[in-house]
């Protein structure tokens, strides 16, 4: 590290910082990232600014950071699907994995395995029948290819031994698709993030089928999980963090996670997340990296496997 370099990252940060989302506004990744942002404003009395760049199958955003300068002023807030999409995704821009360093784990929250209200199914069991009465037939939507909510369909697939086509046509559209029910090729069931289901929920134009973790959401308590209802053991939430591009001196990294951290373990923000059926992932930034890779081989050898 030259002189200058060290000058530059003992002043970090100095100028606001961008936290690049793939998704629209209002989507897990924007809720969180923008609570995060306000309080790491505070803390280093600079702006922290989330930018929300969706397109691409949620993949602008980080070939957008991959080529931004690597002194932590441009940073990446992503669910697991970016450590999915080393399995998943070919044709990338840029390498996931190799393009990247792991910051900062943030949150995990379950996800809600919902079907249309028109397809008639109201239960794991019916899917299962409706798979099996139409055998590589049934249509599944996702945010896209490699996606958490692909990843995580293909799971609950795979155990429930599930022959089905994915059809992603992206975030919002895939409950749209769903709620149409199988008319036109129509997508019958799908695995979404709380957020986007809640008002369809609402509105009965989707039933909730089970949450796809151990426990139960205490935004849906009355909704059994996965594991209640037949999916032995499922368990597999949709989780944030923080990755910056690589080569981003590790003295610029090593700030920004424990900026994190102290952030995440505020009373204030604590309460605000565990009210929105977020809980802080407690990692350092080593294990966090640790943590991506894993995720990544899980969502290879699920694909293997398929």
């Amino acid at each position: 590290m030259t002189e200058v370099d060290a000058i530059q990252d003992q002043a970090f940060p100095c100028r606001a910082v961008r936290v690049i989302d793939p998704f629209g506004a209002g989507g897990g990744p924007d809720i969180i990232g923008r609570a995060i942002a306000e309080r790491l404003s505070e803390m280093w009395g600079q702006r922290v600014i989330v930018e929300n760049h969706p397109g691409a199958g949620s993949t602008a955003a980080p070939a957008l950071v991959a080529k931004a300068l690597a002194d932590g002023y441009t940073l990446l807030i992503n669910t697991s699907a970016h450590a999915y999409s080393a399995a998943f995704s070919s044709g990338l821009s840029y390498d996931p994995l190799l393009d990247f360093v792991p910051v900062a784990a943030l949150t995990s929250q379950p996800y809600v395995l919902v079907a249309g209200a028109q397809s008639g199914i109201t239960s794991v069991r019916q899917l299962i029948s409706a798979a099996e009465a139409s055998p590589g037939r049934l249509r599944f939507a996702s945010a896209g290819t490699g996606t958490g909510t692909h990843v995580a369909v293909e799971k609950v697939n795979r155990d429930l031994r599930i022959t089905a086509v994915h059809a992603p046509p992206g975030a919002a559209e895939s409950m749209s698709d769903v709620i149409a029910g199988t008319a036109a090729g129509r997508t019958v069931y799908a695995m979404s993030p709380i957020s986007f289901a809640a008002p369809h929920l609402a509105d009965g134009g989707l039933v909730a089928l089970g949450v796809s973790t151990l426990r139960r959401s205490q935004l849906l308590p009355h909704i059994p999980s996965l594991a209640e209802v037949g999916v032995t053991d499922f368990d597999f939430p949709i989780w944030y963090g923080i990755w910056a591009p690589a080569r981003t001196p590790s003295a610029i990294v090593g700030k920004i996670t424990g900026a994190i951290a102290t952030v995440l373990a505020a009373p204030e923000l604590l309460d605000w997340l565990l009210r929105h059926d977020a809980e802080p992932m407690c990692m350092t930034q080593a294990e966090f990296a640790a943590f991506v890779v894993s995720e990544s081989e899980r969502a290879a050898l699920l694909l293997s496997s398929g």
